[in-house]
């Protein structure tokens, strides 16, 4: 196996656009935390803690995965041959050990959150993938929590705005978690998870997941009634919600799982964007 294998390998198993978005998550929760740009310093080692702790339980899941894998996704690096197991441990175990390092820089608080955080995603992919419900909520807090992470990092832990939005990812996660578990429920069946949609049948986990977004929507308008938040966040959070409507009612009436898929990805593109625009547009209204 060349160094270029290699290479490609460490990079399929890190899926670096997943890990980018947990490092948005902490800078947005030190944006909202601050109402306004965080320093350069703090801005880094936030993205890079959030970047390096999520990349360390993508790969950490890749080891855990490996017997189901060979037979679900036999080009995955592992089943493959292009790395080896201990190599992806090393790999997850170094890369979490920096993502502590650089939470360390803004003291024990952040540390000992982003230990939790960690710990979290180890867990999930050791024993609770399989557990439905429970593996679920693990999963949608640890998301959640990265925007906690970062107003920690700036010295503002219980700001009432980020505490919002760290419950819209939450219940935004769970949802997504529910209705992926409905789309690779034949996967599951041969780990033996107890998802919602194997326990309770694929057209109840749609219903609960739809009902999920449906609290997203309504959790997303807190901030306009308190008064957080004037028209530059509602014009693009409203058109979050309609897409988030839309992309629901696609995933209720999916057939098959390509086209949940689909749906699934057009929600968590509506849900990123949407926040994402609403931010930028508070800060420059300021």
């Amino acid at each position: 196996m060349t160094l270029k294998d290699k290479a490609r390998g460490v990079l399929q198993v890190f899926r670096p656009e997943l890990p980018a978005a947990a490092g948005v998550c902490v800078l947005l929760g030190e944006v909202l935390a601050l109402g306004t740009a965080p320093p350069r310093s703090a801005m880094g080692l936030g993205f890079v803690c959030g970047f390096l702790l999520s990349g360390s339980a993508l790969i950490t899941n890749d080891y855990f995965d490996l017997e189901v894998d060979r037979v679900n996704a036999p080009q995955r690096p592992l089943p493959a041959g292009i790395l080896t197991p201990h190599e992806v441990m090393a790999l997850g175990i170094g890369t979490a050990i920096l993502g502590l390092a650089a939470a360390a820089a803004f003291g024990p608080l952040a540390l000992g959150l982003s230990l939790v955080i960690w710990l979290m995603g180890f867990a999930y992919n050791w024993k609770l993938k399989a557990a439905g419900l429970w593996g679920n909520l693990v999963v949608a807090v640890s998301v959640g929590i990265t925007f906690i992470l970062g107003s920690i990092a700036v010295g503002q832990p219980w700001s009432p705005t980020v505490w919002t939005f760290a419950l819209i990812a939450l219940v935004f996660d769970l949802a997504e978690e529910i209705a992926g578990d409905a789309m690779d429920a034949e996967g599951d069946q041969q780990r033996g998870s107890r998802s919602i949609a194997l326990m309770r049948g694929r057209a109840a986990a749609l219903r609960i997941s739809g009902a999920l977004f449906g609290l997203v929507v309504l959790l997303t308008l807190l901030p306009v009634g308190r008064g957080t938040f004037g028209l530059a966040y509602l014009m693009p959070i409203g058109l979050m919600d309609l897409l988030i409507i839309f992309f629901v009612t696609r995933l209720l009436g999916s057939h098959t799982p390509a086209e949940g898929r689909k749906a699934m990805r057009g929600l968590y593109l509506s849900g990123s964007l949407g926040l994402l625009a609403s931010l930028i547009g508070s800060l420059v209204a300021r």
